[in-house]
């Protein structure tokens, strides 16, 4: 049986973007691969995963799925292993883990012209703080703030950044701010802090990137009153471009068949 089944995973997952994406990105390939989206929640996702039979090629996961998606994974690439989270799975030939979220971020700074940027900020302490700290660390930072409601939640952050050989710290959101060149806002959707708080970030964060993207702009770049706020929307497009490349090639270093024409057609159904 050919493996052309993919889907999306998480809760929620009605706002997703990917599967017009991978639609998108399929038709320039002429492939004839199906790609939709389901509601799965952490408690549902082992048995989930265990129905899917040999006509399906992999999954993305997002939110709250990545990292029980790393535990089930058999294999993982460098990023996965790094963060401890996979947020894309290739089910041929076993179960294949992948994180596509670390390149995703620095392909889409690059974008921005935010390489380089030797301190940064990164707010919120979860799975995908730790692909933003890989991300980070991977386009030129040294010296990384980390902010979370509760510090000690940041403990794994903390050391994964010792272990990438970065100075870093984790401290509330009231404590002092040091100024900072660039912001990266990996708070959960919708996600409002109150207003002294933002004013406080606004004014030492440099620019802003939020992996937030809808709806745009987001709660904390509405505030961002110092500074540019970039939204998520180049990251998203970045990381499903990466798995494309896993689901086609098994590896998400090597470009697609006339990647520029792919990428544009994704680009038009952002």
């Amino acid at each position: 049986m050919t493996q052309r089944r993919l889907a999306v995973w998480g809760d929620p997952i009605a706002h997703s973007k990917s599967p017009q994406l991978h639609a998108a990105a399929y038709a320039a390939l002429g492939l004839d691969w199906e790609y939709t989206r389901r509601r799965v929640d952490e408690a549902a996702f082992i048995e989930a995963l265990k129905t899917l039979d040999d006509s399906w090629r992999g999954l993305s996961l997002t939110m709250p799925l990545k990292e029980k998606a790393h535990r089930a994974a058999r294999t993982h690439d460098r990023y996965a292993d790094l963060t401890g989270a996979v947020n894309t799975l290739l089910l041929t030939g076993g179960i294949s883990g992948f994180n596509t979220d670390v390149g995703g971020i620095v392909d889409a700074l690059g974008e921005q012209g935010l390489l380089d940027i030797d301190r940064v900020r990164i707010l919120g302490a979860g799975a995908t703080a730790s692909s933003a700290l890989v991300a980070c660390v991977e386009a030129g930072a040294r010296s990384i703030d980390v902010r979370a409601r509760r510090p000690e939640r940041a403990a794994a952050l903390v050391a994964l950044g010792h272990r990438l050989g970065v100075t870093i710290s984790a401290s509330p959101f009231d404590a002092d701010l040091p100024d900072v060149g660039l912001t990266v806002a990996t708070l959960p959707g919708g996600t409002a802090l109150d207003h002294s708080t933002s004013a406080r970030l606004s004014a030492s964060g440099g620019v802003l990137f939020d992996v937030a993207y809808s709806p745009w702009p987001s709660a904390l770049a509405s505030g961002w009153s110092d500074g540019r706020a970039v939204s998520g929307e180049g990251m998203l497009l970045r990381q499903a471009v990466r798995q494309v490349r896993i689901f086609l090639h098994g590896d998400q270093s090597v470009p697609l068949p006339s990647e520029e024409a792919v990428v544009a057609a994704m680009k038009a159904v952002l």
